[in-house]
């Protein structure tokens, strides 16, 4: 008889200042961790997407928060897929020379990986992009018109397209003190929450996989640079990680069909402990899913599982995270793994009313 599928979602909030998640992919050792623990990852770009960098997990699937969300709330399955063909869109707003920098990257994708991507679209006007920070400390962001975004979209996918990259110019602020903190490694990836707005716009209106990378000047050099900032800096462009996120995303139905994957069969979710207010989360937490809150990777939040009556495994570390799903994948209790175990206790009767007590 064959093993059910063993199943774990991984989620780190983006723009919410994450100790390991928050900046330039480096909650991708984790991940990378965790696949060889699962059989199937579920995850998304924020943890996924290092700029420059990117690592092919074959077991990994790359779903975009919006589209998470609706699959966690189990109204949306998940189909894996070998190859999606990507359309691109370019924000109008974007200089001549970067533009060109970001079509070297589409087909340098092209040639030398062998990805299906179509010809790109501009828009037809400028996405005007306006960065926010809340009293959290947390990022967020606006576009002044995503109805040249949307229409642009509408193009790639009448074209034939089955994912969305988007490439859109952001206002470039290399003095700020945000600015400077992230690059130390300190602080909130003052990019990511605008980021999210724009791929949830895209997954929202057309139920297809979308990621995007901001098209930024490059920055001076910084002998400081954190080494999980540093992905950001090797190269003109984001690009590289979304193309490669895209290529092999899970398409959406809500339909049943064969070999989809939906929330019931999810068997743990990884999380900061700190962050547990998310939609994702909520859901999952009615469900069997076993919710694994880490309290090592500290965000600007405050939304603990306890505050919201979640029932979690609070742990230390990913790796004590990671021992808790090998005990799980091969049916061991935990506490098994302790010195000392507690002698079985007869639940109250009073609470239990007629059903009976004993094993």
């Amino acid at each position: 008889m064959n093993k059910p599928s063993f199943t774990v979602g991984l989620i780190v909030p983006t723009g919410i200042g994450a100790a390991i998640g928050g900046y330039a992919g480096d909650a991708m050792p984790v991940a990378r961790a965790i696949s060889e623990v699962a059989d199937c990852l579920i995850t998304h770009p924020n943890v996924l997407n290092g700029a420059q960098l990117y690592w092919n997990l074959p077991n990994a699937l790359y779903v975009e928060g919006y589209g998470l969300d609706q699959f966690a709330a189990g109204h949306w399955g998940l189909l894996p897929t070998t190859s999606n063909r990507i359309g691109l869109i370019l924000d109008q707003a974007i200089e001549p020379d970067l533009k060109l920098r970001h079509l070297q990257v589409a087909d340098a994708a092209r040639a030398t990986l062998g990805l299906n991507i179509l010809d790109y679209v501009v828009t037809d006007q400028p996405l005007n992009v306006e960065l926010r920070t809340a009293k959290s400390g947390a990022t967020w962001g606006t576009i002044e018109h995503p109805d040249s975004l949307l229409r642009a979209a509408e193009k790639l996918i009448q074209a034939g397209a089955d994912a969305i990259a988007v490439v859109a110019r952001f206002p470039d602020d290399t003095g700020s003190e945000a600015l400077q903190n992230y690059r130390h490694g300190q602080g909130v990836d003052p990019l990511s929450g605008a980021e999210a707005v724009i791929s949830h716009l895209i997954v929202r209106t057309f139920h297809v996989p979308c990621a995007h990378a901001p098209a930024l000047s490059a920055l001076p050099l910084d002998p400081d640079l954190s080494p999980r900032s540093a992905a950001e800096e090797l190269g003109h462009t984001f690009l590289p990680c979304v193309l490669v996120g895209l290529s092999r995303a899970p398409r959406f139905t809500e339909f049943p069909k064969a070999h989809a994957i939906w929330a019931d069969q999810m068997n743990a979710l990884v999380i900061p402990a700190s962050a547990c207010g998310g939609s994702a989360i909520l859901h999952l937490s009615q469900t069997r899913t076993r919710i694994i809150a880490v309290q090592e990777n500290q965000t600007k939040l405050n939304v603990s599982a306890e505050a919201l009556g979640i029932r979690a495994t609070i742990v230390k570390s990913y790796l004590e995270a990671i021992g808790i799903l090998i005990c799980d994948r091969a049916g061991i209790n935990p506490t098994a793994l302790s010195p000392e175990i507690a002698a079985l206790k007869r639940f109250d009767q009073s609470i239990r009313g007629s059903q009976l007590t004993g094993i």
